[in-house]
């Protein structure tokens, strides 16, 4: 008895499960209001966010009969205008989305923007990847809706107290799922690249606290970066970080009284200007590694208030 009772548990879930597999999904470009019934004079239930995906049950007459997801565990289910709402199968359905969370980031820029246009770019970034993940346009959305997401993250870690330690070990962590997924889908692209970089704020010193342990570690960690992905839109910004490391420890380092090591800060550090300038002329960098090397050369301190 028991087991028919399980294998009938079992059938209901496969059946449920199917018939949800059935239903269209669809990202709205648009806020839109979700009503009790379809007629916009009906109690108002829920509005619904640009990005944010409706479970399509049934359409007709201008009306989508749809559940949608309007905070955490809070499912409601409604009739919503057939306004706005994108489909797989909706023709140029990615560049329409892509081209609102264009749209959206522009906003959130503005000073003046639309309130949560940020989160709005991030919904709809994630949605072209998702809804077309081979598409054109694909890797570039999953990255800006990963970026964006990042950028908000990082905000909230480092504004912590916790976020001025020194070791990164004792700081609350980035949420890096979404660069990850970057990096497994797009795995050659140039934002794979550009995720791997974001992935060094998980790993650096929140304040140097004056102390040339830190800047020599971050050095270590840009230079391995320029030097394992040298086609990486971002490898001359990460060879100047090195490089201006390098060149922080000199005054640093001679505060600490290891002249001997200060020498050879100063040297690591014109010589990574040099790979910079060699390998990336055209770099927005090469005119900053240029001055760096020139502060070196004249023994200019370039980090703190030390002055001759």
């Amino acid at each position: 008895m028991r087991r028919n009772s399980l294998l009938l548990g079992l059938l209901i879930a496969c059946s449920v499960a199917a018939l949800a597999a059935e239903y269209q999904r669809g990202a709205l470009v648009r806020e839109a209001t979700i009503y009790l019934s379809p007629d916009v004079k009906s109690a108002k239930i829920g509005e619904i966010l640009r990005g944010q995906e409706v479970i399509i049950l049934d359409a007709g007459r201008g009306w989508l009969h749809a559940s949608a997801e309007l905070g955490e565990e809070k499912t409601v289910t409604g009739w919503v205008l057939d306004k706005g709402a994108v489909r797989k199968d909706t023709p140029n359905g990615d560049q329409i989305l892509y081209g609102e969370a264009v749209d959206s980031e522009d906003q959130a820029s503005r000073r003046r923007g639309r309130k949560g246009a940020d989160k709005d770019a991030m919904r709809l970034y994630y949605r072209v990847y998702e809804y077309f993940p081979d598409a054109p346009l694909a890797g570039a959305a999953l990255y800006r809706a990963a970026d964006i997401r990042w950028q908000v993250d990082r905000e909230d870690v480092f504004s912590r107290p916790s976020g001025k330690e020194r070791d990164s070990g004792l700081r609350g962590q980035i949420d890096d799922s979404w660069m990850k997924l970057v990096m497994k889908k797009y795995p050659t692209s140039k934002w794979a690249d550009l995720a791997a970089f974001h992935l060094l704020d998980n790993k650096v010193c929140g304040d140097w606290q004056g102390s040339s342990k830190c800047p020599d570690k971050e050095a270590d960690l840009y230079e391995k970066y320029a030097t394992e992905r040298p086609q990486s839109p971002v490898a001359p910004e990460a060879i100047y970080n090195a490089a201006w490391r390098r060149a922080a420890m000199v005054d640093m380092l001679k505060t600490e009284e290891q002249p001997g090591k200060a020498v050879e800060a100063r040297k690591r550090s014109m010589d990574l200007c040099q790979r910079l300038l060699q390998a990336y002329p055209q770099s927005d960098f090469a005119p900053r590694a240029q001055r760096l090397f020139f502060l070196l050369q004249q023994e200019i301190p370039v980090y703190g208030n030390v002055q001759d």
